[in-house]
C-alpha cells in the first residue's frame, strides 16, 4: 500500500480544492442565484417566478405575471444589488425580466 502525504486541511480548503479542480463554480454559481433569487425576493414574487437562468453575468428570470414583470423592471439596478450583496461576490451584471 503507498504511502500518503498527510496534510492537514480544513473541509473549506478541501472543498474549494475539489471545485476549483473540476471547474465546478459555473454550475455553483447557477444554482447560488436560483437560491438568492428566492431569498431575496420572498414567496410572493417567487410564485410567479417560473424560470431563473444565469448566463455569463445575465440573469434571465421568467415572470407569469406581466404587471409583476413591469413592477419589477423599475427597480432592476437595486435586485442586481442585492442579489450580488447577498453573493458575495459581482456575479450579476444585467437582470433581464420575460
Amino acid at each position: 500500500m503507498a504511502k500518503r502525504h498527510q496534510e492537514h486541511q480544513s473541509m473549506e480548503e478541501v472543498l474549494k480544492s475539489f471545485v476549483s479542480d473540476n471547474n465546478l463554480q459555473k454550475g455553483l454559481d447557477k444554482v447560488a442565484v436560483r437560491d438568492v433569487w428566492e431569498k431575496i425576493m420572498g414567496p410572493a414574487i417567487t410564485k410567479y417566478t417560473q424560470n431563473i437562468k444565469l448566463e455569463r453575468e445575465t440573469v434571465y428570470v421568467e415572470l407569469t405575471s406581466s404587471v409583476l414583470r413591469e413592477e419589477l423592471s423599475y427597480g432592476r439596478q437595486k435586485i442586481i444589488d442585492n442579489l450580488n450583496d447577498e453573493l458575495g461576490k459581482v456575479l450579476v451584471k444585467k437582470l433581464v425580466l420575460r
